[in-house]
């Protein structure tokens, strides 16, 4: 199973961590794993390759773990921004979870 971890402080998301295979099918034609990895790169490139924001990344292959978090002092309009992805990001596996209760949990830590 892949658990999804959204750190909050306040009500802020200021990062989270993937965690595990879903195990819905093989390594390669994972369709849940493909679309969890999918969304979190498109947040992380927003972040990170569109807006500048040099948010922490930390992936362990090994491990199937990925861990972001959005730096600190960032202005009123970037964290706006943020918090809108991270948001959309959470409501996105939310219904993957939906889809998939089996393969995929969502937490707020």
């Amino acid at each position: 199973m892949t658990t999804v971890s959204f750190r909050t402080e306040e009500s802020r998301i200021v990062g989270f961590d993937v965690k595990g295979h879903s195990g819905y099918a093989e390594e390669g034609s994972d369709i849940v794993c493909a679309a969890v990895t999918s969304a979190v790169r498109l947040v992380e490139c927003s972040v990170n390759d569109v807006l500048g924001l040099g948010a922490a990344v930390k992936v362990s292959e090994r491990a199937a773990k990925i861990e972001f978090h959005l730096p600190g002092g960032l202005s009123a309009s970037a964290d706006n921004t943020c918090q809108t992805l991270l948001t959309g990001l959470m409501v996105y596996l939310t219904e993957l979870h939906d889809e998939f209760p089996d393969n995929i949990t969502v937490l707020e830590v």
